[in-house]
């Protein structure tokens, strides 16, 4: 989840060539109807600071809650030490996609080459 479109449309393209299944959201309440009602979901990516009732850590809490088995991933401007720890991973922006694609085959190794699906 990501409301900068650029920003969103670059990670979900580095995600992409890596071979994921990449949804976007550009926003928690889009978030949280695409992780209710699509199947396979392994990581779910999300900017801590968002538009609207729901923000990043609003949803990763939702997420962690519902739907433990998936790995949660915060972005942020700035860093947030406890709150990255609390999830599976913390990138600063701006984010170095060498390391996010990293923290990704560590979290889902089983979802390289395409064989799983995730965001």
């Amino acid at each position: 989840m990501e409301d900068e479109v650029l920003i969103r449309l670059h990670l979900a393209e580095e995600l992409r060539d890596a071979g994921y299944t990449v949804i976007e959201a550009a926003d928690g309440h889009e978030a949280m109807t695409l992780l209710t009602s699509v199947d396979s979901i392994g990581l779910v990516l999300t900017d801590i600071r968002m538009p609207g009732s729901i923000d990043g850590i609003d949803l990763a809490r939702w997420v962690r809650g519902k739907f433990p088995e998936i790995k949660i991933v915060l972005v942020s401007a700035e860093y947030y030490s406890e709150t990255f720890a609390e999830f599976d991973g913390g990138f600063t922006k701006p984010i170095r996609i060498g390391d996010l694609l990293r923290r990704v085959r560590q979290l889902l190794p089983q979802a390289e080459q395409g064989s799983s699906p995730s965001r």
